[in-house]
């Protein structure tokens, strides 16, 4: 660690164990490395979690153009994906289940656009929104298996057969199950998911209740847009493109299960 004081969003000494591994694409001593690797990843966490411009990257952390282009490379080598897969193993094992899953829960969820978004925002009729829509497959506990961005204008039933092709390649193909809300109904979301051997399972609201209901098995996904709601860059769409706003949201979703790995560890 360097001397300089610590930030709340910095990484922690065992989360920075856990993810280092995934991290380090070329060797330590390499002369080209100019700032230390963990205080970039520091940098990169920085501007998700609290929500700041990049050009706004704190002075005693690296310069964000260093931390955005060592960002592009981590995506680029899949690493947060690598890193979201295997803790997501870990993370079931040690809570009794099995390392893959056989269930899974999609829906979808609108950010209202930003003047860097609005090109590509469209509007959501149901949500009265102009913006885009994330579209979220987890498992059981909440963890990421699959997401992508579209407009906000798009049917959440023609995305389920990209889900569900992004879920069985994230897992191995052990997916048989997913359940969704009732704006997944039809033949034509049924058949895209059975084409990569899910079916869906249609989770109804009782006519008979009324105001706010936790839905059995539904709630767990609404949990996780509520966990990703805790970094600031992704409570609106601030991205210029698309394929940025899914990445921070996968780089997001895999430090909360560094958190959680972690304290896990800690624990132990």
């Amino acid at each position: 660690m360097t001397a300089r004081r610590p930030y709340p969003p910095d990484v922690s000494d065992d989360e920075w164990a856990l993810v280092a591994p995934y991290l380090t694409l070329v060797p330590g001593q390499c002369s080209q490395r100019e700032h230390a690797l963990r205080e970039v990843f520091n940098g990169l966490h920085y501007v998700i979690k609290t929500g700041a411009p990049w050009r706004w990257m704190l002075n005693d952390l690296p310069p964000w153009a260093a931390v955005y282009q060592q960002a592009q490379r981590w995506l680029a080598a899949g690493c947060f994906e690598a890193v979201a897969d295997d803790l997501r193993s870990v993370l079931r094992v040690a809570a009794g289940r099995k390392a893959q899953p056989s269930a899974a829960i999609l829906d979808s969820r609108t950010l209202r656009s930003s003047p860097e978004s609005g090109t590509r925002a469209g509007y959501d009729g149901a949500k009265r929104k102009k913006g885009s829509k994330l579209h979220l497959a987890v498992d059981t506990l909440g963890h990421r298996l699959a997401l992508h961005v579209t407009p906000a204008s798009a049917d959440d039933r023609a995305e389920v057969g990209r889900l569900a092709r992004a879920v069985q390649a994230s897992t191995g193909e052990s997916v048989d199950l997913a359940y969704v809300d009732q704006g997944f109904p039809g033949a034509r979301a049924a058949a895209a998911a059975k084409a990569h051997g899910i079916e869906l399972e249609v989770v109804k609201l009782s006519e008979a209740k009324r105001g706010f209901v936790l839905l059995p098995r539904r709630w767990v996904v609404e949990r996780s847009f509520a966990w990703a709601t805790r970094f600031r860059r992704l409570v609106k769409d601030y991205e210029r493109y698309a394929s940025s706003l899914a990445d921070l949201h996968l780089i997001a979703f895999a430090c909360l299960m560094l958190k959680q790995a972690a304290e896990l560890a800690a624990g132990s």
